[in-house]
C-alpha cells in the first residue's frame, strides 16, 4: 500500500497457530470469580438487612412519637420538667369479683408553647380536633412563655388520632391511665373517687388510696351489686312516690358485719364529679346524722329487759302524758289503761317506753347506747362518717326523750350495725366494706344475752305481724322490725312537716342473718296512704319489697303456713306464752 509500510503481526504461538486456553488456568479463574460473587452478595445482603433494620426502627420510633409518646421524654425535650406516668391502680371489685372501679391507658395533651410558631392557627386547628376547648382557651395556653402547659387531661382514641393528623409542631402526649367506674351513680358513696392524677378523694379510694396504687390485686369489697342495685331501686321508687328530697339504705350481714348494700340518694357518677352537687355528694348512709325516732325503742326496750329493769310480763298505764316543765310527752296513737311491755313495744307507745327507760336510769342508758356504738363515730372503712350528735349534759329529759328516739342523732350505719348486735345473739360486730373470706371468723363484743336477744326478736316479729310494721310482712319469710317516724331539727328547733320515715327489719326472724334498714328523708303523704307518711307506710314497703327481691337471690325459702305458725309458737318465751295481746 502506498506511503504505508506494512507489518505482519507476528503469531502469538511459535509455531504460528491460535494460542489454546490453559485447563489448569481456566479452573482457577473459575473458582475466583465465584468466590468475589458470593462475597459481594453477602456484602449487599447484610448491607440490606442493616438498612431494613434502620428503616424498622426508625418506623418503631415514628408511631411511639405520635401515638404512645412517653410523657416523660416529652416534658424533658419541651424544657419542662421531667415526671414518670402514673402507674396502673388496683381494681376495686364486689364480693362476686364484678369491677366497681378500674384504670384503662390514658392520654394526655400537653404543649411547648416555645415551640409553637403561631399559637392563634394551632389553637384555631386544635379546636377543630377538640370541639370541647375554645379557642380563646387555647390560644391563651399557647401564647405563654413558658415551656409546659396541659391542653386537655385524658383525651379519647379519636381525639388523639386527630390531633396527631394535624402535625401541629411543639405538641405531645403523655401515656397514663384513666379512672373508670362502670357502674356510675349506683355505687358512688362507697367506693369514692379519684382526682385527675389518681389519688383518692372520697370513698375506698380515699382510704385505701396507698394500697391501691401499690398493689396489683383487686381489692374485693363486701358489697353485693345486685343487693345494691334491689335497694337502690325501691329507695328511688318511695322517693318518687313520695316527693321525697332523700333516701338512705343499708343492708347488714348480722354473722359477719358485712356491708351487703350501702346505698345513698340522691347519687352521682363518678366518671363525672364535677357535675354532682354538693347534696348528690353527701353521702346520707354513714355521714347523715338523724334523730330515728320509735326505732330507738329497741335499744330501750333491750336495756330495760337484759338489766332486769323490766319483763316481759311487767306493763305501765299509758293513758295519761308525761309532763316534764315545759315539755309534754304524747303517743302518736293513745291507747287507754295499762300495757303490756310486749303491747308497748308493738303499738309504739312513747309513755311506756319512757316509763321503761326511767326504770333503767340515766347511767345504764348512757352506757348501753355506747356499748353499741352509738355515741362515737361508725367503724367503717370510710373517711366519711359522723359523730353522733348526744346531748351534753345528758339529763333526765334526755333519758327520756332518747328512749323514743329523739335528742341523740346517728347515721343510718350506726343504727342498722347496732340492731344487727339485737338480733344476732347479742354480739356487736365491727360493720366493715371489706369481704371476709370464707372460714374467717368476725370477732365481736357481748352486749345482750343470748336470751335478751330471743326475746327482741320475738317483740320485733310481733310489730310485723300485728304492730305498727305490718306492711312490711313477706308470707312466708318471717320478718320483724321496728317502725320509726321523727320531726327533722332545723336551727335548734323541730320543723313541722318535714320528718324522717324509716324501718329496720332483720329477716328471717327465727334465726336472722339480715338487717336491712331504709329512710326516706322529707316524704309527703299521698292519697294511698290518706295523707300519712309515717315509717309503717314509707319505709316498710321498702323493706317488703327488698326482702321478696333478695331471699331467692340468696337461696332463702319461704315458710308454709303451718311452719310460720310453728316458727311464731317458738319464738314465743315461755313467760308470755299466757300473755294476752291486743292485736288489732
Amino acid at each position: 500500500m502506498k506511503g504505508r509500510t506494512a507489518h505482519p503481526t507476528p503469531p502469538c504461538h511459535p509455531c504460528g497457530l491460535d494460542p489454546q486456553p490453559d485447563p489448569v488456568a481456566l479452573v482457577h479463574l473459575d473458582g475466583a470469580a465465584k468466590q468475589s460473587l458470593e462475597t459481594g452478595r453477602t456484602r449487599l445482603l447484610v448491607t440490606g438487612l442493616v438498612f431494613a433494620l434502620a428503616f424498622f426502627v426508625i418506623g418503631l420510633r415514628l408511631v411511639e412519637v405520635s401515638l404512645l409518646y412517653d410523657g416523660r421524654d416529652a416534658r424533658q425535650a419541651a424544657g419542662g420538667e421531667a415526671a414518670s406516668a402514673p402507674s396502673h391502680r388496683a381494681d376495686i371489685v364486689d364480693r362476686n369479683g364484678f369491677v366497681l372501679a378500674t384504670s384503662l391507658p390514658s392520654a394526655s395533651l400537653y404543649a411547648n408553647p416555645q415551640q409553637v410558631r403561631n399559637p392563634a392557627r394551632a389553637a384555631a386547628n386544635l379546636s377543630r380536633a377538640l370541639p370541647d376547648q375554645s379557642v380563646a382557651e387555647l390560644t391563651r395556653k399557647l401564647s405563654g412563655d413558658h415551656a409546659f402547659v396541659y391542653l386537655k387531661r385524658n383525651v379519647t382514641p379519636r381525639e388523639q388520632d386527630a390531633v396527631n393528623r394535624l402535625g401541629i409542631p411543639g405538641l405531645y402526649f403523655e401515656a397514663g391511665n384513666i379512672r373508670v367506674y362502670p357502674h356510675g351513680p349506683l355505687v358512688a358513696h362507697a367506693v369514692g373517687l379519684t382526682d385527675i392524677d389518681g389519688r383518692g378523694l372520697a370513698g375506698i379510694e380515699q382510704s385505701f388510696d396507698s394500697l391501691l396504687s401499690d398493689s396489683s390485686q383487686p381489692l374485693a369489697l363486701s358489697l353485693d351489686l345486685r343487693l345494691q342495685h334491689i335497694m337502690t331501686e325501691e329507695l328511688a321508687a318511695a322517693m318518687t312516690e313520695f316527693q321525697a328530697i332523700g333516701a338512705a339504705g343499708v343492708v347488714l350481714d348480722v354473722e359477719t358485719g358485712e356491708v351487703l348494700a350501702m346505698v345513698s340518694l340522691p347519687s352521682f357518677d363518678s366518671n363525672e364529679p364535677g357535675a354532682a352537687s354538693e347534696d348528690a355528694r353527701f353521702n346520707r348512709a354513714s355521714l347523715g346524722l338523724y334523730e330515728m325516732g320509735s326505732v330507738f325503742k329497741i335499744f330501750t326496750t333491750a336495756m330495760a329487759l337484759d338489766s332486769g329493769a323490766v319483763t316481759l310480763q311487767d306493763g305501765y298505764d299509758v293513758s295519761k302524758p308525761i309532763r316534764v316543765a315545759r315539755f309534754t310527752i304524747n303517743d302518736y296513737k293513745p291507747k287507754e289503761g295499762w300495757l303490756s311491755v310486749p303491747e308497748i313495744f308493738m303499738y309504739s307507745s312513747n309513755i311506756g317506753t319512757v316509763q321503761m327507760a326511767m326504770a333503767a336510769g340515766t347511767p345504764l342508758q348512757q352506757q348501753f347506747l355506747a356499748s353499741l356504738g352509738l355515741t362515737r363515730p361508725a367503724s367503717i372503712e370510710l373517711p366519711e362518717t359522723g359523730r353522733p350528735i348526744a346531748p351534753s349534759p345528758w339529763r333526765e329529759i334526755n333519758t327520756m326523750t332518747i328512749s323514743y328516739g329523739h335528742g341523740l342523732a346517728v347515721s343510718p350505719l350506726q343504727l342498722a350495725n347496732a340492731v344487727a348486735a339485737i338480733v344476732n345473739g347479742g354480739e356487736l360486730l365491727p360493720a366493715t366494706l371489706l369481704r371476709r373470706e370464707s372460714g374467717e371468723q368476725a370477732v365481736g363484743e357481748r352486749v345482750i344475752s343470748e336470751n335478751t336477744s330471743r326475746a327482741m326478736r320475738w317483740l320485733m316479729r310481733l310489730v310485723v305481724q300485728h304492730g305498727t310494721g305490718r306492711k312490711a310482712d313477706v308470707p312466708g319469710l318471717l320478718v320483724g322490725g321496728k317502725t320509726g317516724t321523727s320531726d327533722k331539727v332545723a336551727g335548734g328547733h323541730y320543723v313541722r312537716n318535714a320528718r324522717i320515715a324509716s324501718f329496720v327489719g332483720a329477716f328471717p326472724i327465727e334465726q336472722p342473718r339480715y338487717v336491712i334498714f331504709a329512710m326516706v328523708d322529707e316524704p309527703k303523704g299521698t292519697k294511698s296512704t290518706f295523707g300519712y307518711a309515717t315509717g309503717g307506710w314509707v319505709a316498710a314497703p321498702v323493706i317488703r319489697r327488698v326482702v321478696e327481691r333478695m331471699a331467692p337471690m340468696y337461696a332463702i325459702q319461704p315458710h308454709s303456713l303451718q311452719e310460720v305458725a310453728d316458727i311464731d309458737s317458738i319464738l314465743a318465751p315461755t313467760a308470755v306464752k299466757g300473755l294476752a295481746l291486743a292485736a288489732d
